[in-house]
């Protein structure tokens, strides 16, 4: 067998930016046993660039070389005991199905990630996280190949390096690793996690006054399609920035310039998060417009393709945005997309 190969190929459609970008060659992976000629073929038509679901990526050109399109499929529980499960999914299905499909068990723990964007292999990449809740903590381990020479590699909680939105796949030495299935530990017992954002308020404005799983996975949905743009409508990534984690005594003199200024706790001590999306406000930025590149009118933190901006233009406008945060607050706003 053999994976199949289109040249020329439109990736239009593989991003959610929606970027009008061509591949030289386009692999399409949909079976393991593939993988071997797959790897053989990104060898001898250098560079490789691994695609999945195509949310947390900008195309600012045609990439050179051979893209490789994950679409592998597939989910199962493996393993049931003492109230707790372990299932899998392959890299290539879609996470938010993945997380109706957990619910759908009566498998717990992942209801506060639902919606995001994107493919089950690309979330322990960026650690996807949402409404007080990180990929990591019901993460168990992934299985990855290495694209240099063929290994096959299980990576426990420990290998990964889990940062915010951060991970060692990230990083130069977890580059060349194609992540293939990934498997979580959740639970038949509802944990729920309901303090984050307007989850309770969503709820509440609904009647629900016992929720279940299913019922916050709802209020979350309802959140984010209130709050972020369809990228099927409006060509977007999500945020665009993280939420800067700054030196806790950085943040209290901010806050006492700014009043009004959200401050969080960071994940390190004497660290604090702040909100990106509320630094990119104050600086003038929501809803602006050049071109077909812009600000999200409801959300700062979104950048959009309003129909035919590139993604150089797209990028020029991030970097106008960061300059502007750095002049005014003295913070320095990190992309969460991979620039292609």
């Amino acid at each position: 067998m053999a994976p199949v190969l289109r040249r020329a190929a439109q990736l239009k459609a593989l991003n959610s930016f929606a970027i009008d970008a061509r591949a030289e060659r386009l692999l399409e992976l949909r079976d393991v046993a593939d993988l071997p000629a797959a790897l053989d073929a990104l060898r001898a038509h250098p560079p490789a660039l691994v695609l999945g679901g195509g949310s947390n990526l900008l195309f600012t050109r045609d990439p050179p070389g051979t893209v490789l399109h994950v679409a592998l499929q597939g989910r199962r529980v493996l393993d049931e005991r003492g109230g707790e499960a372990l299932v899998e999914a392959a890299a290539g299905e879609n996470w938010h199905a993945f997380v109706e499909w957990t619910l759908a068990q009566g498998l717990y723990g992942l209801e506060n990630l639902a919606l995001i964007p994107g493919s089950v292999g690309a979330s322990p990449i960026q650690n996807i996280g949402a409404y007080g809740v990180e990929m990591r903590e019901r993460f168990d381990s992934l299985d990855a190949v290495s694209l240099a020479d063929g290994e096959r590699r299980r990576f426990a909680a420990a290998d990964c390096a889990f940062g915010y939105r951060d991970s060692v796949f990230r990083h130069a030495q977890g580059a060349h690793w194609l992540i293939i299935a990934v498997r979580f530990r959740l639970s038949r017992t509802p944990r729920l996690r309901l303090d984050y954002g307007e989850i309770r308020d969503e709820l509440r404005a609904h009647g629900v006054a016992d929720p279940a799983p299913p019922d916050v996975a709802r209020a979350v949905c309802a959140i984010r399609r209130r709050k972020l743009p369809d990228p099927a409508v409006l060509g977007n990534a999500g945020s665009f920035f993280k939420n800067p984690l700054v030196d806790l005594a950085l943040a209290e003199r901010l806050r006492v310039a700014h009043p009004g200024m959200p401050l969080h706790p960071g994940t390190s001590p004497g660290s604090a998060k702040l909100s990106a999306a509320w630094l990119i406000e104050r600086c003038g930025w929501k809803g602006h417009r050049d071109g077909d590149a812009g600000v999200h009118a409801a959300h700062a933190l979104v950048l959009v393709n309003h129909g035919h901006a590139s993604g150089a233009q797209i990028l020029a406008l991030a970097e106008r945005i960061r300059e502007s945060v750095r002049q005014r607050f003295g913070v320095e706003l990190e992309r969460e997309p991979a620039i292609a």
